[in-house]
Order: C-alpha cells, then sequence, then structure tokens
C-alpha cells in the first residue's frame, strides 16, 4: 500500500504537523519549514528540532516531506530574484535537513520572457550549486509536475528530464508527481489504457523509478486547461478512477502520497479526514493491481 496523507499546518510548533497527521491516522505528511510567503525565516532551535524528532519517533509515519516556498523561482530570468531564490534554496535544504525530512518539493519555477531552455539551465545551474552548498545532506529534492500556468515550467516531462540530464549529481533528485497539475498539463490519467500510456511515456522520458512521491488532487479544471485549481478528490474533472489506477499501481507501493485539496469545504467541514476516506475505499484488498507480477502456474 502507499503512504496516504496530507500537507499539515505547523502552527504551534513543527512537531504539531506530526500530531495532527497522526490523529487521523496518515502514514506520512508533508510540511512547510517556515511561512510559505515570506523570505525570513526565524531558525529551528535545538528544542523545535528536539520535539519534532521525538514526535516523530513516537509517531507510524514513514514519510515527511517539505515543500519550498512559493517566493522561490531557480528559472527567474532576474539576477536579484534568481540569486534571492537560490540562496533561500539553501537555507530550505538546511531547514528539512535539521528536521530529518525525507524530501524538498520545490516546484522548478517560471522563467518569464527568457525561453524554457534558458530557464531550464538556470534551474539546473542552480541546483547544482545548492548541492555543492549542501554536501552530505540526506534530504533529497524533488521536482514537482506543473500545470504550465503562464510561463511556469515542468509541465512537459521534457523539462524534468532536461534539468535531470543537465545537473552533476542527478542521483539527489527525484520527482514529485501531482495528478492535478500533470491532468491540467494535458497528460491523461483515464481510463486504464490511458493512464498507462501516461505512465509509459512517463517511464520512456524520466524513469518511473524517479517517482519518489505524489500529490493526489482532483481538478476544477478540465485536461490540458494548463489552469492549477485543486478540488477534493472525485469532485472534480479527474472523478475516482484516476485514484484508483494509482493507488492499486503496485509499482508505486510504499511511496509517500499527500493530499493538498482545500481544507475546508462550503460548509466549513473539515476535509482531511474525509478525502482520506474516498481514497482508502479505492484501494483493493488483492492483489489484482497494476504492476501485479503473474504468479507461475503450478504443474
Amino acid at each position: 500500500m502507499p503512504y496516504l496523507g496530507a500537507h499539515m499546518s505547523i502552527a504551534g510548533g513543527y512537531h504539531k504537523a506530526i500530531l495532527a497527521a497522526e490523529q487521523y491516522g496518515m502514514e506520512a505528511c508533508q510540511l512547510f519549514t517556515r511561512n510559505s510567503n515570506q523570505w525570513r525565516a526565524k531558525p529551528i532551535t535545538e528544542e523545535e528540532a528536539e520535539r519534532f524528532h521525538s514526535a516523530r519517533r513516537q509517531s507510524r509515519l514513514r514519510a515527511v516531506l517539505a515543500h519550498d516556498s512559493y517566493l522561490i523561482n531557480l528559472a527567474s530570468p532576474d539576477p536579484t530574484l534568481y540569486r534571492r531564490s537560490l540562496e533561500a534554496m539553501v537555507m530550505e535544504m538546511e531547514r528539512a535537513e535539521t528536521l530529518g525530512l525525507d524530501g524538498l518539493v520545490m516546484h522548478p519555477g517560471s522563467c518569464g520572457d527568457s525561453g524554457e531552455a534558458a530557464g531550464l539551465a538556470r534551474v539546473a545551474a542552480a541546483l547544482d550549486e545548492v548541492h555543492a552548498r549542501c554536501p552530505g545532506f540526506r534530504v533529497r529534492i524533488l521536482l514537482e509536475t506543473t500545470a504550465g500556468q503562464g510561463t511556469s515550467l515542468g509541465y512537459r516531462f521534457e523539462h524534468l528530464a532536461d534539468i535531470l540530464g543537465r545537473v552533476r549529481e542527478p542521483g539527489r533528485l527525484g520527482v514529485c508527481f501531482d495528478t492535478c497539475h500533470v491532468f491540467a498539463a494535458g497528460y491523461p490519467l483515464s481510463p486504464k489504457r490511458a493512464y498507462l500510456a501516461t505512465m509509459r511515456t512517463f517511464g520512456r522520458i524520466i524513469g518511473l523509478d524517479k517517482l519518489e512521491a505524489f500529490h493526489l488532487n482532483d481538478s476544477k479544471k478540465p485536461l490540458g486547461s494548463r489552469v492549477d485549481r485543486h478540488a477534493h478528490i472525485g469532485d472534480g474533472e479527474l472523478g475516482l478512477e484516476p485514484f484508483a489506477l494509482l493507488l492499486n499501481d503496485r509499482r508505486f507501493r510504499k511511496r509517500p502520497m499527500l493530499l493538498e485539496t482545500p481544507k475546508k469545504d462550503s460548509n466549513g467541514r473539515d476535509m482531511d479526514p474525509i478525502n482520506l476516506a474516498r481514497l482508502r475505499r479505492l484501494i483493493e484488498r488483492t492483489d489484482a493491481g497494476i504492476g501485479r507480477k503473474t504468479p507461475r502456474r503450478r504443474t
């Protein structure tokens, strides 16, 4: 089975995200290590780190990831923003390493009017500097697939393959596959034959071994819209079938699959447990999933 979870708040302390995830019966969670819409951040104190480590040791969580700040843009042609983003990414890595996290999810960024090729080259160069300044770090950067709004990079699998092919240490990078983003970018995820075709395409261009995490989000906008609008599981344009196919794809067992759906519905209900329940009902209790090896016939 995959490790199901959601993005959790750190209000009240980093350990609060762990405690909340435990309360909901999650196997994984994602968090911000700082305010995602501010450049500045207070250092993580030893006491804060120890409370977090203690909470995780006592939890059932199998994976904990962070998402980087939304302000970071390593593809920016503006030299001031580029340098500020690079310094912020180094800080994100240091904070994630301090907390002992398993991965740091990042958007490749927006290239503006400089062109995609130049933007991808800047991302790769920035990641090389980040890695050089974070030698021996355990935490891995996960490049996230994007919907392709505006001049955002990462909406084609080729974009991520380009970055992986340019960096000096590709083994320190993985991919986070966002269902809403991939769908909005134009890759179908149902019916089964379309799902399998999309995964074959990903495997051919990047490699399925690079798929280290998933964001499970339905989409308010249709296939190929290139608009990033998350919806509750089963309530959007994707529907339930893509999630059933992904959850039962045995190639992705023991991968963190994290909700980034809205926290509340129009009536103010807490939707994380509802969305998690919808996902859990889709998981088959047999070995009939995609990727199952056919047993040998006895003679």
